[in-house]
């Protein structure tokens, strides 16, 4: 019996293959003996999610433990990511918006880079306790560097007027990404922040696969994308200010600003300069827990 169990070849290439070799068949007969034989068109599932169950479970609870530990001090918890990246001019953005009936909106016909500003990337911090974001655009490449740039940004332009006497931070993040929990670029940044702020910087990587149950996914990012719903982002202005303009019933609030440095995407991190991270690991999953000292 052969071993190929699958085919993307479609019944009509079956059936010439299967003629050209001295079987002549028609297509239907292809059809009908593949169904008969239990075979049908499908496409991928998606059902590996790479982590074992347990040690998803545990991660959960730990992160829980220090978020509630950080929260009883007084000390901010912070939950950080970069949102989908989004083309800045005249071009469609999926939704609708109340206007005169025939009277839509004119954008570009097409959507080549050339026709528009760059790129927009939002990269967010969001204050659980406070529930309020802050997103620093950036207008170059999302690296290490920037996210790290957005932290300190969140500090100067509101951190440090809530959390001065704070004794450290708690920062959630995806595992992967600018902010991934293997990236040398994001610890030596980190180290920097760390030493300049004299705080120490705790992280807690949320485990592969379970990013949407970070808390900025859906209270801040998702918030977002209904604040811009429909609005052409035809300029980076438009972009900081319907982000900022971002409310809930709840009582989120938004800060947004405009990061115009270039970031290098090739800046690499020396077995050296990893030596001088003054980087503590947990017992408890080292390597997706830690904590970063000034």
């Amino acid at each position: 019996m052969s071993a190929l169990l699958w085919t993307s070849k479609s019944t009509t290439r079956i059936a010439e293959e299967l003629t050209r070799q001295g079987h002549p068949v028609s297509q239907p007969t292809v059809y009908r003996r593949l169904q008969g034989l239990g075979y049908s068109l499908q496409s991928n599932l998606k059902t590996k999610e790479g982590t074992a169950p347990r040690e998803r479970d545990s991660q959960f609870r730990y992160i829980n433990e220090q978020v509630r530990t950080f929260q009883a001090r007084g000390d901010p918890v912070l939950s950080v990511d970069a949102k989908k990246h989004e083309r800045v001019g005249e071009f469609k953005n999926a939704g609708r918006t109340w206007r005169p009936k025939g009277e839509p909106t004119e954008v570009n016909v097409y959507d080549y880079p050339d026709l528009g500003e760059g790129p927009a990337i939002p990269y967010g911090v969001y204050d659980v306790q406070r529930n309020r974001g802050f997103v620093n655009v950036g207008m170059d490449h999302e690296t290490a560097e920037f996210a790290v740039e957005s932290l300190r940004r969140w500090w100067r332009l509101v951190g440090r007027r809530h959390y001065g006497e704070a004794k450290a931070w708690l920062i959630c993040a995806d595992g992967g990404g600018s902010n991934g929990s293997r990236r040398r670029g994001w610890k030596w940044h980190l180290q920097r922040l760390a030493s300049e702020v004299g705080k120490p910087v705790t992280v807690c990587h949320y485990p592969p696969g379970t990013s949407k149950w970070n808390k900025i996914e859906h209270r801040l990012f998702s918030q977002i994308s209904l604040t811009w719903r429909g609005q052409p982002l035809v300029s980076y202005e438009a972009v900081v200010n319907l982000i900022g303009s971002t409310r809930t019933s709840t009582g989120l609030k938004v800060k947004a600003m405009l990061d115009r440095s270039q970031y290098d995407v090739g800046e690499k991190v020396s077995d050296e300069q990893m030596g001088r991270i003054n980087l503590r690991e947990h017992e408890v999953h080292p390597e997706w827990n830690y904590t970063i000292l000034p």
